[in-house]
This record gives structure tokens, sequence and C-alpha cells, in this order.
């Protein structure tokens, strides 16, 4: 079993025992995503697999929370907003914009990107070194800005 799977089973432990139930609910839908995808490919989760499922899950949050809040909606947008928080702890630090910056700069460099055709090689090689660390999606965009200007 995984680290981060131990860490998620004690914090769910934790949380009975607290009798926390927000937390405890979110913990709870994070385990069953696990173990879904554990019994659909029938296959033992490593900590990689597991960063990329609550990824996953705190981006559907997070885009939920905006449709909620553009949807005058916000009593749902907060408690998809706590579930993001909740499940954020799980995720690899997050690396700040001096850091994607650079890490950027160095991909350009080392592929020799100088227009958006060279968008794949600069990608392929951030994406392993910033999994679980970034908005995949916003690290796009300031790569697509980077080559645009």
């Amino acid at each position: 079993m995984s680290a981060l799977k131990d860490r998620i089973t004690a914090d769910m432990k934790t949380a009975m025992r607290e009798k926390d139930k927000e937390r405890l609910a979110t913990i709870r839908m994070l385990t069953a995503a696990i173990k879904q995808r554990e019994v659909d490919e029938r296959i033992e989760l490593t900590d990689d697999d597991v960063v990329a499922i609550v990824e996953k899950l705190v981006k559907q949050r997070r885009e939920a929370e905006a449709q909620y809040r553009a949807g005058d909606r916000p009593e749902l947008a907060d408690q998809e907003a706590a579930e993001a928080a909740l499940l954020t702890p799980y995720l690899p630090a997050q690396l700040d914009e001096a850091d994607i910056d650079a890490l950027i700069e160095q991909a350009m460099a080392d592929t020799g990107a100088e227009s958006m055709r060279d968008m794949g090689k600069v990608m392929g090689q951030l994406k392993p070194k910033v999994a679980g660390r970034t908005d995949m999606s916003a690290l796009s965009a300031k790569i697509k800005a980077r080559l645009a200007g």
C-alpha cells in the first residue's frame, strides 16, 4: 500500500473519531475514487496515481465552484471550495510563479522552442517535472503566451 493511501486512511479514521462529517465525507469520496480505479484496472495504485486522482477531484471541485458562483448559488460554491481545500493537502507542494517561469525558460532553451509548433515539445518536457505541483491549464496558457510573444 502506498504511503499516501495510508495517510488518507489514517485521516479518515481520525475524522470518524472526531465526528467531522464534512471531512469524513470528502475523504470517503476520495477513497471511493481510488478504489474504483484499482478495481477497474486491477492494479495497486502508486503515490503518483493517487496524486493524479486527487488532482482530478480538486480540479472538478474548482470548476464546479466557479459554475455555482456564476449561477448565483454561493452555498453550493462554498461547499465545493471547502471540499477542494480538504483535498489539497494530499497534493505535493505547489510551485510558485518564479519557479514555473524558470522551468518554462529552461524547457524552451532545452527544446529550442521558438513558435507555437514547439508547444508539444515544451509541454512534454515539463509535464513530468510539474505533475501535481501546478495547474496544467495555467501552465499551458503561460507557455502559449511565451511562444506567441
